[in-house]
């Protein structure tokens, strides 16, 4: 199943309006078992815009497309300069209140794991373990010829030799790492081929209009079958790859509960939507359950 490039959703029904009491949270995070699925409103607290929010990236930008990508080596340029300026910014992002409250709740037995929409690695940098990587890193490149990954620091030092100089002033920095540059700005930026076979590389992510993996949809479906509950954080659930786990959770009589300010399309497959930002609802939710968690704003 590919991935549909859908960027933008409309309320068709009406929803319940969103709740101002994290509670359902906590009485979530009592029973254990919690399976959390996160999506940038995560990140955003880090410096990491979100997509779809108030003043999110899409107003801007148009994310890369896997078809776009493979089949120009004008959009590969583009896309490397942009990511390449980016990945400088976004590589210092440290996680926030958010990240470390979730990761204290899997510390203390309340999660049965953690799957991410986000490409960031902040949950792992908080401190949770074991987390899918439902869309992949940016911490990695993948070679489409000969599949050999290798590490993103590897492929900047590369193009750092490749594009002395390189400095242009970006517009702004979007959830999958690209900076806004304009074509000028792009100007005739080297990429830099795969070192062992000469092959396209890629970030080893997700893009628009690309699969995931089956076997990582499958493994995040054991996942929704054993936890008790799903706990959506920061995710409008606006592409099928994550509302498809809130369709299975609701439809297997597991309670769903998400943590967004703005309506998602799970909405009506959840028992309540708590309309708070993610640092200070589960901070609030971690002191009621006696788990203090170090909320001060995270270091850029």
């Amino acid at each position: 199943m590919r991935m549909r490039p859908t960027l933008s959703w409309t309320p068709t029904e009406d929803l319940p309006p969103g709740s101002t009491d994290p509670e359902p949270v906590a009485d979530a995070l009592r029973s254990g078992g919690v399976l959390v699925l996160s999506g940038a409103g995560i990140s955003t607290e880090s410096g990491i815009p979100d997509y779809r929010g108030e003043g999110g990236s899409l107003s801007r930008h148009t994310p890369m497309t896997y078809q776009e990508f493979t089949a120009s080596l004008r959009a590969r340029r583009r896309y490397w300069a942009r990511s390449h300026l980016g990945w400088r910014t976004f590589g210092r992002a440290r996680p926030n209140a958010g990240h470390r409250a979730v990761a204290m709740f899997g510390r203390h037995g309340l999660l049965s794991g953690v799957i991410t929409q986000n490409v960031d690695g902040l949950h792992q940098s908080a401190g949770s373990e074991g987390v899918v990587e439902l869309h992949g890193s940016l911490s990695r490149v993948v070679c489409l010829s000969c599949g050999t990954v290798s590490p993103r620091h590897e492929l900047a030092r590369r193009l750092e030799a490749a594009n002395p100089g390189f400095a242009p002033v970006a517009a702004g920095i979007n959830p999958d790492g690209d900076a806004d540059l304009t074509d000028e700005q792009v100007g005739d930026f080297r990429v830099v081929p795969c070192a062992v076979c000469g092959g396209v590389l890629k970030p080893d992510v997700v893009f628009f209009g690309e699969a995931v993996p089956p076997r990582r949809v499958e493994h995040c479906r054991e996942l929704v079958r054993g936890a008790t509950s799903l706990l959506v954080l920061g995710s409008s659930l606006t592409v099928m790859s994550g509302l498809r786990f809130v369709r299975q959770a609701a439809q297997a009589g597991k309670p769903v509960v998400i943590v967004n300010r703005d309506p998602t399309r799970g909405d009506r497959h959840a028992v309540t939507r708590v309309a708070l930002p993610l640092g200070p609802a589960l901070t609030a939710v971690a002191g009621r359950l006696g788990l203090p968690v170090d909320d001060r704003p995270a270091a850029g």
